[in-house]
């Protein structure tokens, strides 16, 4: 992976393109061709984030979770940044989940809801991780903040503040708990 005092090689418009190629072509049922594939482009950039992260990827994607979190590690050491970084702690925090990891899990979604509060996916997978980490009332108090804040029916619409008033209720209890 990468070494730690190495500059991160920028993403140019060529390396983005073939990022996007591979990980349009793989087959989530046999990722060994897009592992295999990206690890060959790791080795003509050894110190680029983007790669970094999409190594991990295929391997979390095949079960390997083990092995995705030092290429997730890497990438972040290595600047990963943007909606990239987004990705990059949503996976590795739902990774560390899986792993039976929870408190970190939580550690990792919480950094991704500090720099993106607004996306529906890192609090989606937040609410999984409070709720991995036995903390039902943050995890429903999270989703119903989600529901409210997304699902634009008219019956959520009607129920808007009371779902809000609930999710705050319970995040607030959460919290209270030291957590």
């Amino acid at each position: 992976m990468t070494p730690a005092d190495a500059s991160p090689e920028p993403l140019t418009p060529e390396l983005a393109d073939t990022i996007a190629d591979l990980f349009g072509k793989r087959d989530r049922e046999h990722m060994q061709p897009t592992i295999d594939a990206f690890l060959a482009l790791l080795a003509e950039h050894p110190n680029q984030p983007e790669v970094l992260y999409e190594v991990g990827g295929s391997y979390d994607t095949d079960g390997q979770e083990q092995e995705a979190l030092g290429y997730y590690e890497a990438a972040m050491a290595a600047g990963l940044s943007g909606d990239a970084l987004r990705k990059c702690l949503l996976q590795y925090g739902s990774t560390l989940r899986l792993l039976g990891r929870h408190e970190d899990s939580v550690a990792a979604l919480d950094r991704a809801l500090a720099g993106w509060p607004e996306s529906p996916s890192v609090r989606a997978f937040h609410a999984l991780a409070l709720h991995a980490a036995g903390r039902s009332d943050g995890a429903v108090g999270e989703l119903l903040a989600l529901v409210a804040a997304e699902i634009r029916t008219p019956d959520v619409l009607r129920y808007e503040a009371a779902l809000r008033g609930n999710a705050g209720f319970l995040i607030g209890l959460d919290q209270q708990r030291g957590r």
